[in-house]
């Protein structure tokens, strides 16, 4: 027989209320453990005083952020600073459990604790980034190791964690929501594909703006080879809300795209898209094209899948985890070669139809239910002891 875990009070913080990838993770994982019954409330240092970036049926809390320099050291510092301060105020420390999702929360809570402000917090590390910065090499190690427990998206993390940190963690994937992500077409598509300015096609859709880390100027090498032979294609780069400075890549990208003679309107930079369009947006998509040379997960992959789009994707982990030989077009993201001859398969039959097939079922796999469930146990060990 189960037993049905306690009420539990959760503080959930995240590092941004923009559309990245751990804050779409942090406000759907709130979501599902509302569902649950238990109280999931999810922060992050908001400088608009706008709120997320989306509504969520869990409660949220913007957290006062100071300005901040350019420098991202000194960001990350000041944001840290940030949160300590949000949580020193009694008042604001009534959970059973604190919960980071990045590494600057992780650095807030190990301070709090040191403190002795808090008793434990668990975080999530949805994959290790290669700091340049020692600075910022040690704080990520130090929101890691001065936790109480960890959780992992894909074994491929789980098992880096073990081997570089001696760290163990707990495994508890991503989801997907299948009914906001479909095939289904509405009117709300004509209209944003009239705003974007697209064609008849082939639409290609890369999502995570202009970064190294989403190989950005590997697809744009790849698709000057697609745009050889569809001279109609458009490529779609949508999203680029980041913390961290990605201006010398960007400076690198102008470049070559100047330099490739294209229409003026052949590569579309949307920035952030409104949570609302997205599920539009996939659907507007010929292809999804992916070929990360680091993630935690690709949540962008799921919902191009539940989207019915098929998806080009780089065969590394954690993708060749929970996708099959037949799921996506895999690609060799290293070379712009093999990413083209991707997408030019993706976009032929019978090849098309199978991946769009087995790309529902993949993301009908995926359920942020399971995923908040897989939360639980830890959560019930690291829980804090209230007294009166």
């Amino acid at each position: 027989m189960t037993t049905i875990p306690d009420r539990l009070r959760i503080a959930i913080l995240t590092h941004s209320t923009n559309p990245r990838g751990g804050v779409v993770h942090a406000l759907e994982l709130a979501d599902a453990l509302t569902r649950l019954g238990h109280q999931a409330v999810v922060h992050a240092p908001d400088r608009t005083g706008r709120g997320f970036f989306r509504a969520s049926a869990a409660q949220t809390v913007s957290v006062n952020a100071s300005p901040t320099p350019d420098d991202v050291t000194a960001m990350v510092d000041t944001r840290i600073a940030d949160y300590v301060r949000h949580f020193e105020d009694p008042s604001h420390r009534h959970y059973d459990v604190f919960h980071a999702q990045d590494g600057i929360s992780g650095n807030a809570l190990a301070t709090l604790k040191q403190r002795g402000l808090i008793q434990r917090y668990v975080r999530t590390v949805h994959h290790l980034d290669a700091f340049r910065q020692e600075r910022l090499r040690e704080l990520d190690q130090r929101s890691i190791l001065c936790a109480d427990g960890l959780f992992v998206v894909s074994r491929f993390w789980q098992e880096r964690l073990r081997a570089e940190m001696s760290r163990a963690a707990t495994l508890v994937g991503n989801g997907v929501d299948t009914a906001r992500y479909s095939p289904v077409a509405k009117r709300a598509d004509h209209t944003l594909r009239t705003r974007l300015g697209l064609r008849g096609g082939p639409i290609l859709l890369s999502i995570g703006g202009v970064e190294r880390r989403k190989n950005t100027l590997g697809i744009l090498d790849a698709f000057l080879q697609v745009h050889s032979i569809h001279r109609s294609a458009q490529l779609v780069i949508a999203g680029g809300a980041s913390l961290l400075d990605h201006g010398a890549y960007r400076e690198q990208f102008k470049s070559r795209l100047r330099n490739a003679g294209l229409a003026a309107d052949a590569v579309v930079e949307t920035g952030p898209i409104a949570d609302a369009e997205m599920p539009s947006l996939y659907r507007l998509a010929d292809a999804m094209v992916f070929p990360s040379l680091r993630e935690g997960f690709g949540l962008a992959v799921l919902e191009a899948m539940a989207s019915g789009v098929p998806a080009v994707v780089s065969h590394i982990p954690p993708f060749t985890e929970y996708l099959g030989p037949d799921d996506v077009a895999w690609c060799d993201p290293d070379h712009a070669g093999p990413i083209g001859d991707a997408i030019l398969s993706a976009f032929a039959e019978p090849l098309r139809s199978r991946l769009i097939a087995n790309g529902l079922k993949v993301a009908q796999r995926h359920d942020w239910k399971l995923t908040a469930e897989a939360h639980l146990p830890t959560y019930q060990d690291v829980r804090e002891v209230h007294y009166a």
